[in-house]
């Protein structure tokens, strides 16, 4: 059994591709029609075969709640590795990302939360 896809809900699927290709760097895998919104996943482009990430759309009424108690309790929906925490959060902050919480040494792993203008805080760890 390995992970195939993943899933992040963003408020608008446009705004969230340009983000997630724009600004962090990954790749558009798919973008089909699925109804009234798309399948639209993004991978990494070190690994475009691996892992995809679903932006998917937050209709479900249960998302609302559950993400505003994320963002307010600080919590990062998900997080993707970085090889230099350090660097990109630099790098973001040039493109004008906004961070919750800079690079913070935690021992073994130094790590950042971002806002991803869709809805989430996303974490970018480096494990040391």
């Amino acid at each position: 059994m390995r992970i195939h896809v993943t899933s992040v809900f963003v408020d608008d699927q446009a705004k969230a591709l340009a983000f997630y290709t724009e600004k962090l760097g990954f790749t558009k895998k798919h973008d089909m029609p699925a109804g009234e919104y798309r399948w639209l996943t993004v991978v990494s482009p070190a690994d475009p075969d691996g892992v995809e990430l679903l932006l998917e759309p937050d209709a479900h009424p249960a998302v609302g709640p559950y993400r505003q108690a994320l963002v307010a309790d600080g919590i990062p929906v998900t997080s993707f590795a970085v090889d230099d925490v350090y660097a990109e959060v630099e790098r973001l902050k040039g493109l004008g990302v906004e961070f919750t919480q800079e690079a913070t040494d935690l021992g073994p792993v130094v790590t950042a939360v971002l806002d991803d203008t869709c809805g989430n805080l996303i974490q970018i760890a480096t494990m040391k």
